[in-house]
């Protein structure tokens, strides 16, 4: 589905009922997914943002902290929702800002029952919780989505510099990461399970915006995907962003990872920036045995852009250490 039938939408507009609670044109609205109350609601449930804009329009939703640890993401969410003037709003902003809301308090990157919810949709309604969640937010998402972003950033002490990643084969999904016009682009289906993948099988254009790293506000990143879902809302005639200007992003169709060589762990300390251009060959950090005193250099297999890393931290055989992309 191109932008422009997004935007297509049919004369009729009024209050719409979201879990219980009707929301009418020109305001907006927070609360929380499940209304009972119960032992096990606390692990389910998760907060709802809805904008219904006065003027009919397409709906566009955003995901956040699928993975708790992502805190980035929270901030551009609820950013982007503060921001919204509902009056000048076409059509309907859906937010699901803080969907592994128990991870979130507890800064841990799974769920309660230690399952990865990313890699869980499109769940079971019969499951366990990691499935229990991912069936209410994939059926309800798919019921209700023109256009879906997926707000992450770099978890377990890893960071990524500001990227789409989206499946280049959808033309409609190409087309939404091209129009968010932050980073680059990082070609992909993404992996099973993904909200991401699950959506596009179910008809809806979706990408995700990976930026920064876990467990800390980053003014900058935070910053940059506000604009980038603002741009998106710009793109499909949601709402008007002064000076837009469509974006010629850097495309990757490939990425690969730079690991820990065996018997070379150690301590790891990067020497070159997140985003940085590398060439075969080149020297980007080093792993030194706090043993022996040793020093290994991380050089790089391929030419290609630094496009996420291992912060400085112990690494042993194997781990990864940097992401690049690859033309």
């Amino acid at each position: 589905m191109s932008a422009a039938s997004m935007a297509a939408q049919p004369a009729a507009w009024g209050a719409v009922n979201v879990h219980g609670n009707p929301v009418e044109p020109g305001t907006k609205s927070k609360f929380a997914a499940i209304s009972e109350r119960g032992f096990e609601a606390s692990y389910l449930n998760m907060p709802v943002y809805v904008a219904r804009g006065a003027m009919p329009g397409p709906t566009l939703c955003v995901t956040a902290a699928i993975h708790g640890d992502e805190t980035n993401s929270v901030e551009v969410a609820r950013r982007v929702f503060a921001g919204i003037d509902v009056a000048n709003l076409k059509g309907m902003l859906y937010m699901l800002p803080m969907v592994n809301a128990d991870g979130f308090r507890n800064r841990k990157r799974e769920l309660t029952d230690g399952r990865d919810l990313n890699r869980s949709f499109p769940g079971n309604e019969n499951g366990s919780v990691a499935s229990l969640i991912a069936h209410f937010v994939f059926t309800d998402l798919a019921a209700r989505c023109d256009a879906l972003i997926d707000l992450h950033t770099g978890s377990n002490l890893r960071s990524n510099y500001p990227q789409i990643r989206v499946d280049l084969e959808n033309a409609a999904s190409r087309e939404l990461a091209v129009s968010f016009g932050v980073g680059m682009i990082l070609g992909g289906e993404g992996p099973d399970g993904s909200l991401r993948g699950e959506m596009v099988k179910a008809g809806v254009p979706a990408i995700i915006y990976e930026a920064g790293g876990p467990l800390l506000f980053q003014e900058e990143e935070v910053v940059r995907g506000a604009q980038g879902v603002r741009n998106v809302m710009h793109t499909l005639g949601m709402a008007h962003v002064t000076g837009y200007e469509p974006a010629s992003p850097e495309i990757f169709e490939k990425t690969r990872w730079v690991r820990v060589a065996r018997g070379h762990g150690g301590f790891f300390f990067p020497e070159l920036a997140m985003g940085a251009i590398v060439q075969k060959g080149s020297r980007m950090g080093y792993v030194v045995d706090p043993v022996t005193d040793e020093e290994y250099a991380v050089i790089s297999p391929s030419d290609g852009r630094i496009i996420g890393m291992t912060l400085p931290q112990p690494v042993l055989s194997g781990g990864p250490l940097f992401h690049l992309g690859v033309q």
